[in-house]
């Protein structure tokens, strides 16, 4: 019983446990507990307090086992994160006889926190990073198969390290550079080809659709391929639409050039060729050059050939006018240049050709084109002597009015206008005396222009050097009349001072007077009293070469070659009746001048 006591004692000693069993032991000795009974209770409250000891204990020991687990397991975490990180200096054990578990735990969780940390970041940047390279991979891919991402980060979580993380870093840059240089290289065949869709007018969408859908995405999300077969796809695209453009570039240029034809054969106006403008300005430019939007679009080659087709049909009736437009411009050049038109191209011919079908009127315009052509080239050969005749003729029309005016008696009056004649008598006597020179001048020319081309000279179908040799053939005629004339004067001056010595003188008599009326040839208006030699007996033309006596078709030619026959055929008037004096004293007719 002691023993018992004294155990409990010694057990709740220093506790209220001590003063319980003091208290319980007064009671019992009050009661008058048998100790019997006093042990047997105190036996059972020492079971009892084993057991709650045994308990505690036992819970201490799992306690204690399990933060030596809670520790291994984190060390052993710590150690594995380590090794995945490529971590080796971030942890060091402590010495377990020294630091408690507690301590232990309280030092390695932190550091297994941190580790914890450090993996999700790293597995986030291992995500990152073979998300960008499987994205790549999928659009430098051939056939687009994007792999298992899944399975390749679980590969990559044993190995975290920064090693690691390198080399994925390095890969994604390689294939970002290859993906950039191949970017480039398909952004700039897509803008090739839609530049070459808009000059041919083809839809860009279903072009580039062809070689891949991805290629004609908008949106700043989607990926386009950028694989060899892209590339190759593109490449082969670009190589059509370019023999493409070439092909339509010839073929609008061949339909242009027949337009152009068409155009230039019918004398198209302006407003036909104005819608082509725009087309023909970019033709002329190199391949390369043409890049305006639509020009070589199936609509605008199209259009053009209606338009061949439309002015073929008009061909035939268009051309009979141009015909016709050319054949007066081509007579109208003629009557210019005084030379006769070819007689093949006549109104009258070619209205028979074409309406007979025997000829085709392009040819037949390109006839006359030759022909106006040709008859340019004859008139500005001819146009040096063409100024020369205008002049010796306007000298001769000179000539002819002051031979009027020295016939007129009132010619010194001072009439109104009385100046301006005398001035220009004056100019007329200067030039006068330079028409021989002209016309030696004249008639050398013309025999230089014949040597040179080796051919008559023709003026209105007859030859110039006969008209010119004739002309001035009377010319000499003419002056020699003049000198026979003035010898005639000064005879009847002598016989007149005789007669005059020896009978006296003497009135002349009346009927001299109506001989001159005869003879003289007076204006009817009287401004002139000049005497007018008798007409020649043969034409001015009797030893002209064979084509001045044919008639000529064209009507337009009697101007300046009547102007040359006149010239040729015309005669002196002396301007005063003293031949007719002369004939009536002398009893003889002058002698008409000889043409042979």
């Amino acid at each position: 019983m002691v023993g018992v006591g004294a155990g409990l004692g010694l057990g709740m000693e220093g506790g209220s446990c001590g003063a319980l069993l003091k208290e319980l032991q007064q009671i019992w000795a009050e009661v008058g507990e048998s100790e019997g009974e006093k042990n047997k209770v105190l036996l059972d409250i020492e079971r009892e307090c084993l057991e709650v000891y045994r308990k505690k204990v036992d819970d201490a020991n799992r306690t204690r086992v399990q933060l030596h687990q809670s520790v291994a397991a984190k060390e052993s975490e710590v150690a594995s994160l380590m090794a995945t990180l490529g971590e080796h200096k971030l942890y060091m054990k402590k010495d377990k006889g020294v630091v408690s578990l507690k301590e232990q735990l309280a030092a390695v969780v932190p550091v297994l926190e941190n580790l914890r940390c450090k993996k999700e970041e790293r597995v986030r940047q291992f995500s990152e990073i073979r998300s960008q390279i499987e994205k790549i991979r999928y659009e430098l891919s051939e056939y687009n198969d994007q792999g298992d991402n899944t399975s390749s980060l679980a590969e990559d979580e044993h190995d975290l390290s920064t090693r690691k993380l390198s080399s994925y870093q390095a890969q994604l840059r390689t294939l970002q550079k290859e993906k950039s240089e191949r970017l480039r290289k398909v952004l700039e065949y897509i803008n090739e080809v839609h530049s070459l869709c808009g000059v041919l007018g083809i839809d860009f969408g279903s072009t580039v659709n062809e070689v891949h859908p991805s290629l004609h995405q908008n949106g700043v999300e989607q990926s386009r391929n950028i694989s060899n077969s892209t590339l190759e796809g593109l490449a082969t695209t670009i190589s059509k639409l370019k023999a493409e453009r070439k092909s339509r570039i010839h073929k609008m240029r061949e339909t242009m050039e027949s337009l152009c034809q068409l155009w230039k054969l019918m004398d198209s106006p302006e407003e036909e060729k104005r819608q082509f403008s725009k087309v023909m300005s970019i033709l002329i430019l190199p391949e390369e050059g043409i890049t305006s939007h639509g020009v070589l679009s199936q609509e605008i080659i199209e259009k053009m050939e209606a338009e061949v087709e439309r002015l073929t049909k008009l061909k035939t009736s268009r051309l009979k006018e141009i015909v016709m437009k050319r054949r007066r411009e081509l007579e109208d050049i003629c009557q210019n240049a005084h030379i006769e038109p070819d007689v093949s191209t006549s109104p009258e011919q070619t209205d028979a050709l074409i309406d007979s079908g025997l000829i085709d009127p392009s040819e037949l315009l390109t006839n006359i084109e030759s022909q106006i052509l040709k008859a340019k080239e004859e008139s500005l050969s001819r146009k040096d002597i063409m100024d020369r005749i205008n002049k010796w003729i306007a000298a001769c029309d000179e000539e002819a009015w002051l031979e009027e005016y020295n016939q007129d008696p009132k010619r010194y009056s001072a009439g109104r206008g009385a100046h301006i004649n005398l001035k220009r008598a004056e100019k007329a006597r200067i030039l006068v005396t330079k028409i021989p020179s002209m016309v030696d001048n004249l008639i050398n020319r013309t025999f230089a222009w014949e040597n040179t081309r080796n051919k008559p000279f023709l003026y209105d179908g007859g030859r110039l050097i006969s008209v010119l040799e004739e002309y001035r053939l009377n010319r000499q005629q003419k002056e020699e009349e003049k000198r026979r004339y003035r010898d005639h004067k000064k005879l009847e001056s002598i016989l007149l001072a005789e007669k005059e010595a020896i009978f006296g003188s003497k009135p002349i008599p009346k009927r001299t007077n109506s001989l001159n009326r005869k003879t003289n040839g007076y204006r009817p208006n009287g401004n002139t009293n000049g005497l007018k030699t008798p007409t020649p007996r043969r034409s001015s033309l009797g030893n002209a070469t064979p084509e001045l006596l044919t008639p000529r078709s064209y009507s337009g030619h009697n101007r300046y070659f009547g102007d040359l026959r006149r010239l040729s055929t015309s005669h002196l008037n002396f301007g005063d009746d003293s031949l007719s004096t002369f004939t009536s004293i002398s009893g003889s007719e002058p002698e008409s001048p000889s043409l042979g």
